[in-house]
């Protein structure tokens, strides 16, 4: 007998398709679980007690149960009503923050957990601003409430205008609301009594954004204006009675002193989204139109 081993064969078709066809099998195969035999199909995990966080009332992280979350912090909310326009000028709107240097959608409206609640616009509206920082003060998301000389959290300052029944304006710098097209950033200001934002230029999305709401995104005609004002001013909107494309507005500053300055302000309003305003936002427009 030889001692020399037979030589092996290479593979043939048929041995590499049945091959194939194995590790196909094996892929496609479910993938079974380590669930006793005597426990249902349906039996769930045994609930732990794994916190996760929370954005409460005050803007802050802080930690919970799931099931608390759910009592406390719903993540949807049916559509809160914008009020139609009444054509009026707005007269001594308080400011409610000036905003310095980069103000992108993300400083308006932040993501990350606060996400989770997209679909309640109450609850997320309280990171409104948190980003933002205060010209005055260079702290990021906090202002002063002029009728009460306290600083807080911006959406806590402009929920206490709002249940007073103050709307109010932001005044901001170059290019903002640049960023992704975050919805929320109009929605939000617009939720909390906003009537306008002033600044020195806009990212486009986010301008148009803004007039679907039914607020005002309204520019400097000299971007220098902005030095004008201060912590403690109120503003006046004037023409708005006349508001066509192309024709200006005139902003009367109020200082607390006693003393005034004005400014001229430029829109992009065209005729369709003039109507936008006029009816509160571009959804109660198209709401008039399909009753």
């Amino acid at each position: 007998a030889s001692s020399a081993q037979t030589p092996k064969m290479p593979a043939t078709r048929s041995t590499l398709t049945a091959t194939i066809c194995t590790v196909v099998f094996h892929l496609a195969s479910p993938v079974t679980c380590n669930r006793p035999a005597s426990a249902p199909r349906n039996s769930r995990r045994p609930e732990t007690k794994t916190s996760r966080n929370r954005i409460s009332a005050a803007g802050m992280i802080t930690h919970h149960s799931e099931k608390a979350c759910a009592k406390r912090c719903p993540r949807e909310e049916t559509s809160s009503s914008i009020r139609r326009g009444d054509g009026k000028d707005f007269e001594d709107l308080p400011v409610l923050l000036k905003a310095k240097g980069k103000c992108t959608t993300d400083h308006i409206s932040m993501a990350g957990p606060w996400l989770r609640f997209r679909g309640h616009l109450d609850n997320i509206s309280n990171n409104m601003f948190l980003g933002a920082i205060n010209a005055y003060t260079d702290q990021a998301g906090q202002t002063k409430n002029q009728f009460t000389g306290e600083y807080k959290k911006v959406q806590e300052v402009a929920r206490e205008y709002k249940a007073e029944g103050k709307g109010w304006v932001v005044i901001g710098d170059e290019n903002y609301g640049e960023g992704s097209s975050r919805e929320h950033a109009a929605m939000e200001p617009r939720h909390l009594g906003g009537k306008a934002i002033i600044v020195k230029s806009f990212a486009r999305i986010h301008e148009t954004n803004l007039k679907k709401q039914g607020m005002l995104p309204l520019t400097f005609a000299d971007p220098s204006d902005y030095d004008k004002i201060q912590e403690d001013d109120k503003v006046s909107i004037v023409g708005l009675t006349d508001l066509a494309p192309g024709k200006q507005l005139r902003l009367i500053i109020k200082h607390a002193d006693g003393s005034a300055d004005e400014a001229i302000l430029n829109h992009t309003f065209n005729e369709n989204q003039i109507q936008w305003f006029k009816a509160g936002s571009a959804l109660n427009l198209i709401a008039e139109q399909n009753k």
